[in-house]
């Protein structure tokens, strides 16, 4: 019987992964055989996917939450999950959904019908990156409309300013000095002197 491994993958570094790795030690995962992706879903060029895969051996287990912590690219889960399960002769375990479970429907029926699933959860998971996209974009845009303003706010021009341009201005001080007393970076002072 081989190693049983777990994969957590979060989109940021702000998202908890707690509730993964919890239901991944329940499930019996080791939590040094846990690999850990703080990055998007997009593609699989992560660190600790890759990591993973090159650890797996065949007869080995690979668990995960749900099939969005795979990834959220329709057409690569499907080349992963091979990757996995043929040429690496491993088996994955998909917690949230049983019948994601390669240790268990061997026969062509199961096949079938874990591929079926494994499609339209694949599918799933890549519509909910695009929805998650235009969420923000209409959110964004919204926000625009009622006056938020993003970005960082723009510092105020000091009451000293006009006295400091003119020291500079008439060459007594350098910018860089100009910015100090101003106590601003020397390229806001030069954006300020244009205005």
């Amino acid at each position: 019987m081989g190693k049983i491994y777990g994969y957590v993958r979060v989109s940021t570094g702000e998202q908890n992964i707690d509730r993964q790795v919890i239901a991944l030690k329940n499930f019996g995962v080791a939590e040094e055989n846990i690999f850990i992706d703080k990055v998007s879903g997009k593609n699989f060029n992560r660190t600790a996917y890759q990591k993973l895969l090159k650890k797996l051996k065949s007869g080995d287990t690979v668990a995960i939450k749900s099939i969005d912590r795979l990834g959220r690219n329709y057409f690569e889960i499907p080349t992963q999950w091979k990757i996995i399960t043929q040429e690496k002769s491993a088996n994955i375990v998909v917690l949230d959904m049983p019948i994601l479970d390669t240790r268990q429907h061997k026969d062509l029926l199961g096949n079938l019908i874990s591929d079926i699933i494994l499609q339209i959860l694949s599918y799933v998971a890549h519509a909910e990156k695009e929805f998650i996209k235009i969420r923000q974009a209409e959110g964004i845009a919204a926000a625009k409309l009622r006056g938020v303003k993003f970005g960082r706010p723009k510092k105020k021009i000091p009451r000293k300013f006009k006295e400091i341009y003119l020291q500079w201005k008439s060459g007594k001080i350098s910018a860089r000095q100009a910015a100090k007393i101003l106590n601003v970076h020397h390229s806001t002072f030069l954006k300020w002197t244009k205005k």
